[in-house]
C-alpha cells in the first residue's frame, strides 16, 4: 500500500513583502539625490571588499547597482584576502578625508585575521552607512539623530508600510546580536508613532525563551538559527517577522519555518521580506549623509 500524499500546507497569514517598502524608500532617495545633483552634489557610496567570497562580492554588486540607478557615485576597492589591518585602515582613512564620499561600508565578513570592529572604529561615524559605529549606536540609544542600523530600520519601515500597529503592543525579539536584535529593541521602544512598543529581548541563552515568544503580539526572529521559530512558538494571529537568516552556500536558511503562516495573522515571506528593505535603508543613510555634509 502506497504512503499517503503529504497534506497541503494551509496558509492563512497575510504576507508582508519588503519589495514595495523598498520601492517607496528608494523613490524618496532618488528624488533627494536628484535635488542634490541639481545643486552640484553627487551622493557617494564607497565600498570595500576584502578577499574573494562570492556571496560578499554579490552583495557589493547589488549595492553598487542600486547606487548607480539612483545617480550615486560608487567608488570601490577590492583588497586581496591577505591584506593587512593597516591596508584596510588606509582605505578607510582615505575615504574619511574625501568630501566626495558621503557614506562607506566594509563588506562583512572579512578574513579571520582582520579585526572588523577595529576597522569600524577608524571610520568617520557620519559616513558609517551601516549605522554600526559605536558613536552611532550611542546616538540610537540616546535618541539622537544619526545613521540607523539598516535591518532594524527596515523592519520598522516594513511594519509601518503594511499598517501593523506597533505602539503600545508587546514585541518580542528573539536574538540579541549587535547588528539586529539589540538595536531593533532600542528602535522599537522609542517614542514615535511607528514604534513606542513594550519590547522584550530573549535569546537561546534563556532556557524558556519560547514562553516569551508565545505571548508576543509582534514576534521578530533575529537569532540567525535556522528554523528556531516554529508554529508552536507563535500566538494565534500574531505578526511574525523573519529578520535572521543563515546561508548555506547560496541557500537561505531563515529563522522562521514557513508553517508558522498557519498560525500567524501576518508574516514576512521566506524570500523578499526584510532583505530588500535593508539595502534601501543603507542607501537612505547615504543620501542623508550627503545632505548633512551639504546643508
Amino acid at each position: 500500500m502506497s504512503a499517503p500524499a503529504p497534506a497541503a500546507v494551509s496558509v492563512s497569514a497575510r504576507l508582508l513583502p519588503g519589495g514595495p517598502v523598498a520601492d517607496e524608500v528608494l523613490a524618496d532617495v532618488g528624488a533627494r539625490s536628484a535635488v542634490l545633483r541639481a545643486r552640484g552634489v553627487t551622493a557617494g557610496l564607497a565600498t570595500l571588499l576584502v578577499g574573494d567570497d562570492d556571496a560578499s562580492a554579490g552583495y557589493i554588486r547589488i549595492k553598487q547597482q542600486r547606487a548607480a540607478a539612483l545617480g550615486f557615485a560608487s567608488p570601490h576597492v577590492h583588497l586581496p584576502a591577505g591584506a593587512s589591518q593597516a591596508d584596510v585602515h588606509r582605505v578607510i582613512a582615505g575615504w574619511n578625508d574625501d568630501p566626495a564620499v558621503h557614506g562607506m561600508l566594509v563588506q562583512y565578513p572579512i578574513p579571520a585575521h582582520l579585526d572588523y570592529n577595529a576597522a569600524l572604529q577608524v571610520m568617520d561615524p557620519d559616513k558609517d552607512v551601516d549605522g554600526m559605529h559605536p558613536v552611532n549606536m550611542g546616538r540610537l540609544a540616546s535618541g539622537m539623530p544619526g545613521p540607523l542600523p539598516c535591518t532594524p530600520a527596515g523592519i520598522e519601515a516594513l511594519l509601518a508600510f503594511h499598517g501593523v500597529v506597533v505602539a503600545g503592543r508587546e514585541v518580542v525579539v528573539v536574538g540579541r546580536g549587535a547588528t539586529l536584535g539589540r538595536p531593533l529593541a532600542m528602535l522599537l521602544a522609542q517614542k514615535r508613532p511607528t514604534a513606542d512598543a513594550a519590547v522584550t529581548v530573549v535569546h537561546t541563552g534563556v532556557g524558556d525563551w519560547a514562553r516569551y515568544a508565545r505571548r508576543a503580539d509582534i514576534l521578530i526572529a533575529a537569532a540567525g538559527v535556522p528554523g528556531i521559530i516554529r508554529p508552536e512558538h507563535v500566538k494565534p494571529g500574531a505578526v511574525v517577522v523573519g529578520g535572521g537568516v543563515r546561508y548555506e552556500g547560496r541557500r537561505i536558511l531563515p529563522d522562521v519555518l514557513e508553517s508558522c503562516a498557519e498560525v500567524a495573522g501576518a508574516i514576512t515571506p521566506r524570500v523578499g521580506g526584510v532583505g530588500p528593505t535593508t539595502v534601501a535603508m543603507l542607501l537612505r543613510n547615504v543620501v542623508a549623509a550627503a545632505e548633512r555634509a551639504n546643508p
